[in-house]
């Protein structure tokens, strides 16, 4: 079976695409953006979805949110707002079988539920 898309960036040091990488994580700007800012934080070991997440993932999964914040300060959009999302599934809207976590803002976003 071929590997996913991110696998496959994570695997490319050089990748222009990366705008920030350390031992876990890497942090690329989303093809299709949904606002001025889009990124995606994407961990470096291969978790399918979110179903795949135990006791053993909890450093990575606390990362993310570390990075997404550092990253939202870097976008200059941590006191204005931001909305993080993460997709699990068909019916969520994931496309690629890699968790990752979407960063989203740089503009008013509309109210969800």
């Amino acid at each position: 079976m071929a590997e996913c898309v991110f696998c496959n960036i994570v695997r490319d040091i050089t990748s222009d695409s990366v705008i920030y990488k350390d031992d876990k994580v890497i942090v690329i700007k989303d093809i299709n953006p949904q606002a001025k800012v889009h990124l995606l934080i994407i961990p470096v070991m291969c978790l399918k979805s979110l179903a795949y997440i135990g006791p053993g993932q909890i450093p990575i999964m606390g990362h993310l949110f570390v990075v997404a914040e550092e990253m939202a300060r870097r976008e200059g959009i941590t006191n204005s707002g931001y909305r993080l999302v993460m997709n699990q599934g068909d019916d969520a809207g994931q496309q690629i079988a890699h968790s990752h976590l979407h960063l989203i803002g740089g503009q008013p976003l509309a109210a969800m539920g």
